[in-house]
């Protein structure tokens, strides 16, 4: 998988949290060359009250249990290595390796959020 850098990560975030989930999916799918994934307010039988969101390979569609999931970072970037693995033809990949990629998200937001602030704290 090619490696991303902090800015590029830390606008993903950013652009979820400002609910555009679905254009961060694009700009993601744009990057690793491969088509981007639906994704959708809803569940799956067997599903529905044992996790937050699931991604099916045989739609190519991620599932968010409700508006808050949908609109939260570390489980859309969870959810997202799960179809990058499947779409690249790689094994499933396991949960330890898809919550270590929304980490990574996460903390390049974190890090690019407390550069701003330590360049410029007099806007605080």
């Amino acid at each position: 998988m090619k490696n991303l850098d902090d800015y590029f990560m830390a606008k993903i975030v950013q652009m979820i949290l400002n609910k555009r989930t679905e254009e961060a999916l694009l700009a993601l799918s744009k990057y690793y060359e491969i088509r981007a994934p639906d994704i959708v307010v809803g569940t799956i039988k067997g599903k529905r009250k044992t996790v937050y969101a699931v991604y099916v390979h045989k739609e190519s569609r991620i599932y968010c249990l409700n508006s808050d999931v949908y609109y939260n970072p570390f489980i859309i970037m969870h959810e997202f290595y799960h179809h990058l693995r499947m779409v690249a033809g790689i094994h499933r990949g396991s949960e330890k390796h898809a919550n270590q990629y929304a980490r990574e998200f996460i903390l390049s937001y974190n890090k690019i959020i407390d550069q701003t602030i330590k360049s410029n704290p007099q806007k605080l």
